[in-house]
């Protein structure tokens, strides 16, 4: 298993958080994939396997961390190329939630 769970929604609060500006102030850190939860089920296979996919956003996919589970809100496909690649880590900016 990749992943903890698939999921197909956001459980969590919204925070505000929208644009790479935003998402800069939080710190980067290595998170293991088995513990994220997706927040969506699709994904493009162009956008998986193109080398420029992060060129015009956050070199970091976006985590949020809820009630003790991290959702993977943004990065899903840097997160399976990682997984291609056999990490099993991935840096993500990990937003906790109260």
């Amino acid at each position: 298993m990749i992943f903890k769970a698939v999921g197909d929604s956001r459980p969590y609060p919204d925070h505000g958080r929208v644009t790479a500006r935003d998402w800069s102030e939080v710190p980067p850190r290595m998170v293991r994939l088995q513990e994220l939860v997706t927040t969506k089920r699709t994904l493009d296979l162009a956008m998986l396997l193109s080398e420029d996919s992060t060129f015009y956003g956050d070199l970091f996919a976006h985590v949020v961390e809820w009630k003790g589970d991290l959702y993977l809100e943004d990065g899903l496909h840097r997160a399976l190329r990682a997984a291609l690649q056999q990490r099993p880590t991935l840096h993500a900016r990990v937003l906790v939630l109260d």
